[in-house]
């Protein structure tokens, strides 16, 4: 991605969406279907999920080229250890991920732009399985 900067100077996914408000809308959108879903719902102990909007915000953000407020406050991502207290199959890690492309998708973005986030989202949400697939327990 390279659009819009100084010859030679590569622009961030965050430049190129609009910054910290357009990363809001999608954590928005996201939730919106989250809050609906009877799979993911019980997951966030949160009533309101506006503590879970921020951090996942504040992730995002730093995670395409913002500010780091998020390490800045919380420290280094450690997605794994953070969602480690959540039981995350394949059915969870499905859910999420359609959420999120559903998300994704709204916004309308040039195609790869919008390749490059769900490409992440789809590998991010695979990495915090930590439950067996179905029918391969002890």
């Amino acid at each position: 991605m390279s659009a819009g900067g100084a010859p030679g100077e590569a622009v961030t996914l965050y430049q190129l969406v609009g910054g910290t408000a357009w990363f809001e809308s999608l954590v928005d959108r996201f939730y919106a279907g989250v809050a609906e879903d009877e799979v993911l719902r019980p997951l966030y102990p949160e009533q309101d999920l506006t503590g879970a909007r921020r951090r996942l915000t504040g992730f995002l953000v730093q995670y395409w080229g913002g500010p780091d407020d998020y390490s800045q406050a919380r420290g280094h991502p450690r997605l794994r250890m953070r969602h480690a207290p959540f039981a995350v199959g394949a059915r969870e890690r499905d859910r999420w991920v359609r959420h999120m492309a559903a998300a994704v998708r709204a916004a309308q973005l040039q195609p790869d732009a919008e390749a490059a986030l769900l490409d992440y989202f789809d590998r991010a949400a695979t990495a915090m399985v930590n439950q067996p697939a179905e029918g391969t327990g002890p």
